[in-house]
C-alpha cells in the first residue's frame, strides 16, 4: 500500500460538482492498494496513518497524532500512486491491485481507521474526483508498506 499523507486545516472531495466528503483539521490521505498487498500491509498503513506524530503539542513540537489530537481523516482512493514512470512517457499501473480487490481493501482501511474512534470521510471509489485542501505547514509525507521509500 502506498499513501500520500497531508496535514490539512480542511479538505474536501467532489464528484460531478457535488461535495461527497469533507473534514476540518486532520489528514488528507490519498491511498493506493498494490497487487500484492495483504492484511499486514493494511495493518501497517492504518497504524501509520493514525499514529504519525505530525500535529503540534502545547510547545509547538510535532508530538501529537491525528488519533490523540482530535483530528479527522479524509481517505481518497488513488491507484495512480502505483504509476511506474521509469520507461517511456506513459505510466504503467500494472502493480496496482485490480479494482474489486482494491475497493475491498480500501473499505477495510476506512473501517479500521473509524474503529480507532477517528471521524472519517471518503471520496467515491473509481469516480472522477476533485480534491481540495488547505495544507497545514505544509506537511506532506509518503508512506509505502513495502518500505520502498
Amino acid at each position: 500500500m502506498r499513501s500520500v499523507v497531508q496535514r490539512v486545516k480542511k479538505a474536501w472531495v467532489k464528484v460531478a460538482g457535488a461535495e461527497v466528503g469533507a473534514i476540518g483539521p486532520g489528514l488528507l490521505v490519498l491511498l493506493a492498494v498494490g497487487e500484492n498487498d495483504g492484511e499486514k500491509d493494511l495493518a501497517w498503513m492504518v497504524e501509520k496513518i493514525v499514529s504519525l506524530r505530525i500535529f503540534a503539542d502545547e510547545e509547538g513540537k510535532m508530538n501529537r497524532s491525528v488519533e490523540n489530537s482530535g483530528g479527522e481523516v479524509l481517505l481518497v482512493s488513488q491507484f495512480t500512486l502505483f504509476g511506474d514512470c521509469r520507461k517511456g512517457k506513459r505510466p504503467s499501473f500494472s502493480r496496482a491491485a485490480a479494482p474489486e480487490r482494491a475497493k475491498k481493501m480500501f473499505e477495510d482501511v476506512v473501517a479500521a481507521v473509524k474503529g480507532k474512534g477517528i471521524s472519517v470521510a471518503t471520496g467515491v471509489f473509481q469516480a472522477e474526483m476533485e480534491v481540495g485542501l488547505v495544507n497545514d505547514g505544509p506537511v506532506t509525507l509518503l508512506l509505502d508498506s513495502e518500505k520502498n521509500f
